[in-house]
């Protein structure tokens, strides 16, 4: 098959091998040794280094096609490689070779009064769908991610960042051919027609047992809304710190700029502030400096208005909004029990922290809050599944069936059971 297609091609036949030659190769991955995977990872680092003036080159194409599009800078940051972020993908597939293997792995074993030996054993889901934007480092994340887990995956990236998708795919390929394992374990949907995504979100006749979008609430909203087969929902990051009076001041201003500016277009960059009121008169502009040094934009309540007249009035959108930008907005809030009901309010259950130094409030936040992932005096931007030990992810999970929080190895697997007798029967 040519790694691009013409307008002209059926997409949906096209679609429907894809499905048909994954599927395939998911029986082969079921049963392929930890040893095999790992050195088709090793060989896929490799080919990321040594090809890795190829791939800038893909991705300057890339860069130089978006230019006059007016997109944001965190889109064009999110779609940017360099010759230290194509490092970081080799790194992180070797990160993933060294994890144990999930599959065969016994979580738990018993056995009942009638001598039956029960075990519960992970097992790949089988095909996972990925479709994502602007992300090529997905699919190198995604690819390796799945095939360690014993899973096949079709990739269908943006069509912003195909040359640059196509071009790390091609390592993913040379990687699968060293270790003697199936072409089709990692697909790279080789056409940019909407049409593709639409045949992802049929199931491909049956060939795709999960779906994994990366993208903007509009992607999401689609594959929630037409996906006929299970969706690993990343919604987006609308993540908030809650400073309490007890926090350590100059931690908060530390953390609070972190979370915020090291790099505004993650899903885990804090994109709401809040203050405890009794913390106005010690925390609050110390914290407002910090931001405003850094660059940061404030979009403030009524009550920070009081303080601080000359700032940004934040609408209630600002509440909603995930701004991915040097944005942040801030809200004065009655202790951690405003913070709780500020947060319960309008966060998409992703990702919160709460800087503080009195225990019994950080057991009410971590208590009362839902959010797949919770810190206590730590940056946001620690939502990552690599930063989790994890060796990199597919995606943050914010829904709470099967995966949730960081999309790694472990949450790639399902589990069957074994259950050995002695010649029992039911009577």
């Amino acid at each position: 098959m040519d790694d691009m297609l013409s307008v002209t091609d059926d997409v949906t036949a096209i679609m429907t091998e894809i499905g048909r030659n994954a599927r395939a190769a998911a029986r082969e991955l079921a049963t392929a040794s930890a040893e095999v995977k790992n050195t088709a990872l090793h060989a896929m680092a490799d080919a990321l280094l040594a090809n890795s003036r190829e791939i800038l080159a893909a991705n300057a194409v890339d860069l130089q096609n978006v230019q006059g599009k007016d997109l944001l800078p965190s889109f064009i940051d999110r779609l940017t490689l360099t010759g230290g972020g194509i490092a970081g993908m080799a790194s992180a597939l070797r990160e993933i070779a060294e994890l144990k293997d999930p599959v065969g792995d016994v979580i738990a074993a018993w056995e009942r009064p009638n001598g039956l030996k029960i075990e519960r054993v992970r097992t790949p889901l089988g095909v996972i769908g990925v479709i994502y934007e602007s992300r090529p480092n997905v699919t190198a994340d995604a690819g390796a991610l799945c095939l360690k887990a014993g899973n096949a995956v079709i990739l269908r990236g943006g069509s912003d960042s195909t040359n640059s998708s196509q071009a790390i795919g091609g390592c993913l390929k040379a990687g699968l051919e060293i270790a003697g394992l199936s072409q089709y374990a990692i697909q790279i949907v080789p056409t940019t027609d909407r049409a593709a995504v639409g045949a992802m979100l049929s199931g491909l006749g049956g060939a795709i047992d999960v779906i994994v979008p990366r993208g903007g609430k509009s992607l999401v909203a689609r594959v929630q809304n037409e996906a006929r087969v299970p969706v690993f929902a990343h919604l987006e990051g609308l993540c908030h710190i809650y400073v309490d009076t007890s926090a350590e001041i100059e931690m908060a201003k530390t953390i609070v700029v972190n979370a915020k500016m090291r790099r505004t277009g993650v899903c885990g960059a804090a994109e709401t502030l809040l203050i405890d009121s009794a913390a106005i008169g010690s925390h609050l502009m110390p914290i407002l400096e910090a931001l405003t040094d850094a660059g940061c934009e404030i979009r403030a309540s009524a009550a920070v208005l009081k303080v601080v007249p000359g700032l940004i009035p934040a609408t209630e959108e600002d509440w909603r909004t995930e701004y991915l930008d040097a944005v942040i907005s801030v809200a004065i809030v009655d202790g951690v029990s405003g913070a709780i009901r500020h947060i319960n309010t309008y966060s998409s259950s992703h990702t919160e922290a709460v800087l503080a130094e009195d225990a019994q409030v950080v057991a009410r936040f971590f208590n009362e809050i839902d959010s797949a992932i919770l810190l206590h005096n730590a940056s946001t931007q620690f939502a990552d599944g690599g930063e989790f030990g994890m060796g990199g992810e597919i995606g943050i999970s914010t829904g709470k069936m099967h995966a949730r929080g960081p999309v790694g190895v472990e949450q790639l697997t399902s589990f069957k059971y074994r259950v050995h007798g002695t010649g029992q029967i039911r009577p």
